[in-house]
């Protein structure tokens, strides 16, 4: 059973942080997802710059979706039904290509560069883009223009 937690006295007196109240409501896992699967690594290569690698054996690409959506990433896959799966008589099954979802919340600016699937495993590559209007930037002191203008 979830436990639901109320954090709207958290957010009486703030404006514009409905994605932190969000994220705080469903970080509680549920029970009937299965977290450890499909299993995953996410990597920070440099202050700018993230990897999140995805072992997804036996999965093509084009069984599995990648998709950006303001600052969600979501990936699902759907392994192809083989019709031979009834004449299979197996000893262990231990490979596991179940469909799965996955989100992941990404802080503000935090762009995909790229994708790709490679010996079973799907690399996502991130990169923080920073607007130049947002990053800091020195303002220079004039203190002898205002103390002219005060004189006159």
């Amino acid at each position: 059973m979830r436990t639901a937690y109320d954090f709207s006295p958290l957010f009486r007196t703030g404006v514009g942080f409905d994605r932190l109240s969000h994220m705080l409501n469903t970080a509680a896992p549920k029970p009937e997802n299965d977290l450890s699967y499909p299993p995953y690594n996410i990597e920070q290569k440099d202050d700018d710059h993230y990897r999140v690698t995805i072992a997804v054996a036996g999965f093509k690409a084009n069984d599995v979706d990648v998709i950006l959506h303001e600052n969600t990433l979501m990936l699902s896959g759907r392994a192809e039904e083989k019709g031979e799966k009834e004449s299979l008589n197996f000893l262990h099954h231990g490979i596991a290509r179940r469909a799965f979802k996955r989100r992941f919340q990404l802080a503000d600016h935090i762009k995909v560069e790229d994708a790709g699937l490679e010996d079973g495993l799907l690399t996502i590559n991130l990169a923080r883009e920073v607007p130049e209007e947002k990053r800091p930037h020195k303002i220079e002191i004039s203190g002898s223009q205002r103390l002219q203008n005060k004189a006159a």
